[in-house]
């Protein structure tokens, strides 16, 4: 499933102010990442993938439109979709989009692969 190309655009508006921000395909989406760890991707359907602090995972999923991200049936703590019409706003993406860039710049920052030559 192709991502959705309007909400990448809304993302790049939302994550513009944040220090060495990569655009990396993954997950069949386009992922933003900083530090090395993607923070929030645009998935397909307009559906946003978001890092999360993973305590905060069963209390964000009771929210509307947030739901578990899983890979291959098995739900991921601290890996959310939130849904299209949770983002109907900007305040509402920034959010989101404030939540993962605060969470991933808790991790440690990823050592750059070496480049096979």
């Amino acid at each position: 499933m192709a991502y959705d190309e309007v909400l990448a655009e809304r993302i790049r508006g939302a994550i513009s102010g944040v220090e060495g921000v990569q655009e990396m395909a993954m997950f069949g989406g386009l992922g933003f990442l900083v530090g090395g760890h993607m923070a929030v991707a645009a998935a397909g359907k307009g559906w946003l993938m978001a890092r999360v602090d993973p305590a905060e995972t069963d209390s964000l999923i009771t929210r509307p439109g947030v739901e578990p991200f899983e890979m291959r049936g098995r739900g991921l703590t601290g890996w959310l979709l939130v849904a299209e019409d949770a983002l109907d706003d900007e305040a509402d993406l920034r959010e989101w989009v404030d939540r993962g860039v605060a969470y991933v710049a808790t991790l440690p920052p990823k050592p750059r692969k070496a480049k096979k030559g």
